[in-house]
């Protein structure tokens, strides 16, 4: 008897022991980037991790460094600060830049629009540095903002000491880092009219056009694929963020620290496969779309108006059924004064009772706090049963 419970004991011990390792050697053994050093692929819309390996690991970038230099480029467009036309002259130090170039002469002028695609296509550190002095006055300012902006975004282990990824030795991040200022850098959509671009032309009405071939392979032959970097220096190795969209779904690959352009480029496509063959998407709201309005007590206005900020998706495994998800609205009680930019409360998607994936929701504009006279108008209508009433759904908000 005592033999049959050992034997039972130790038959269950190996048949656990062969589950276990097993799943979890299987999947390293067949993992989706075995190659790389580091790796990491998400969901765009939600920001959900589908694969990771050794994303927190802090590694030389390279030139996905440019990332951060384009997204803060894009925001200073959105903000009103420069301008597409704007025509940007290239100093001495711009000039002197080496690696990849476009080839910039000190004294130079060229458009915003055609530096920025310089920087986009064809990886070009001198344009880099050309349009950070044109935002920022000097490429050490742009690099503090570059720095700023990262910990804005709760990128913890990454530090930059230039605009372009050139090797330095206090100048690193990780895949994790990278994929949130990629997602960042998408919600500019605009921008992907360059990363897209396999070939063209900068000065293509000159005796001297300059030929751009996008250092990303992957936009020609990958179906879908439009950017976002590349990168590679000795130290580096070959990196690449990637992101493709196939219906309503986008994912963002990313990979560091590569042996070669075949291994980079096998197995970022090896990873969006895994991406568009195991999960779909539905999306929630588009960016714009209405969402409520919502009370401000005291405000000089009594209801703000809150629209999705950016596209909001419901990511779900294929064979899984959407219906078993839940949406709730999650908001703040709010008292004036309203600052813009304020959190205001919360979308959350739930499956049982479980929080998978939440968007941020902001106030569009601020909102004073009224004065004594507007209350007391306030109070007198409540207390005639009188109270005002938040405007029909969808109205458009007053400016």
């Amino acid at each position: 008897m005592r033999f049959r419970i050992c034997m039972c004991m130790l038959s269950f011990c190996l048949l656990f022991s062969f589950l276990v390792p097993v799943k979890s050697l299987a999947a390293e053994e067949s993992g989706l980037a075995p190659k790389a050093r580091s790796a990491i692929l998400i969901d765009s819309d939600t920001g959900t991790v589908l694969y990771e390996k050794n994303s927190r690991e802090k590694l030389p970038p390279a030139s996905i460094t440019k990332i951060m230099t384009m997204l803060l480029i894009m925001e200073a467009l959105e903000q009103g600060k420069i301008s597409y036309d704007d025509t940007v002259r290239v100093s001495d130090r711009a000039e002197s830049m080496g690696g990849s170039q476009i080839f910039l002469e000190s004294g130079e002028t060229m458009r915003l629009r055609d530096l920025l695609k310089g920087v986009a296509v064809g990886s070009a550190n001198d344009a880099s540095v050309a349009l950070a002095e044109h935002i920022a006055g000097t490429e050490e300012a742009f690099v503090e903002r570059m720095n700023e902006r990262a910990k804005e975004l709760g990128m913890n282990r990454t530090h930059f000491q230039n605009t372009s990824g050139l090797s330095a030795p206090d100048h690193y991040t990780t895949a994790e880092d990278i994929a949130v200022m990629s997602r960042e850098l998408l919600k500019h959509p605009e921008i992907t009219r360059y990363t897209r671009i396999y070939e063209d032309y900068l000065r293509k009405d000159t005796e001297n056009p300059f030929w751009l071939v996008n250092t990303n392979r992957l936009v020609r032959f990958y179906k879908g694929m439009d950017g976002i970097k590349t990168g590679f220096t000795s130290e580096a190795k070959y990196c690449l963020s990637a992101t493709a969209q196939k219906g309503t779904f986008r994912a963002i690959a990313i990979v560091m620290g590569e042996p070669d352009p075949k291994a980079r480029n096998g197995e970022i496509s090896r990873m969006l496969d895994y991406a568009f063959n195991q999960y779909t998407n539905h999306v929630v709201y588009k960016k714009g779309d209405w969402i409520d309005w919502v009370p401000v007590d005291k405000g000089l206005k009594n209801f703000i108006q809150v629209r999705s900020p950016q596209r909001f998706s419901l990511l779900v495994k294929k064979g899984e059924n959407a219906s078993d998800y839940t949406r709730r609205v999650e908001w703040k009680r709010l008292s004036a004064p309203v600052k813009k930019g304020q959190t205001i409360g919360h979308v959350v998607v739930e499956n049982k009772g479980k929080v998978l994936s939440r968007m941020e929701l902001v106030s569009a504009r601020d909102i004073p706090r009224a004065d004594a006279w507007t209350l007391m108008k306030r109070t007198t209508k409540k207390m005639f049963f009188l109270p005002e009433q938040a405007p029909t759904a969808k109205q458009p908000s007053t400016p």
